[in-house]
């Protein structure tokens, strides 16, 4: 094999290497887009076990919330947290929820508007941020979440 022969064979199998990692890069990303989405299809419809599902048995969540920084690990546990704040609701709905990437970390973002007894009269909106890491399986190993509390709804605009 001459010197020309064994550069063009290692770039051929360079660029093979580098089909293949991009491929599994890719493959991997659209697994994280679907497990961020089934964790915002179970947020939208209430359905706090499918929360559970998009999450590791292991998984730990640190939450920025308007009383101060809360830490909890366990998927169970997670989702019950995400119980306490968005269940047992008058009347609940999905204004806006989106999935994106920032780092190799998933981006997930959602609005809802809320009614519930224990928060008073009237609708309340509140926002939430998170970066999530999926972990191997398909499901979110960490998340780290940012919250604006439960906002009265201004109805003059």
């Amino acid at each position: 094999m001459t010197f020309i022969q064994l550069i063009e064979t290692t770039t051929a199998r360079s660029g093979e290497m580098d089909a293949l990692a991009e491929e599994q890069a890719m493959s991997r990303k659209v697994q994280q887009f679907a497990v961020a989405g089934s964790f915002l299809e179970g947020l939208a419809a209430q359905d706090f076990a499918r929360i559970g599902n998009a999450l590791t048995a292991d998984v730990r969540l640190r939450a920025l919330l308007p009383g101060g920084l809360r830490e909890w690990t366990g998927a169970e546990t997670i989702a019950g947290a995400f119980a306490t704040w968005f269940g047992d609701t008058e009347d609940f709905e999905l204004l806006g929820a989106a999935v994106g990437e920032v780092g190799g970390r998933l981006h997930l973002h959602w609005r809802l508007r809320l009614q519930a007894e224990r928060l008073g009269a009237g609708w309340f909106i509140v926002e939430q941020q998170a970066y999530a890491d999926a972990a191997a399986g398909g499901r979110i190993g960490r998340l780290d979440l940012l919250c604006t509390g439960y906002r009265p709804e201004n109805s003059n605009g």
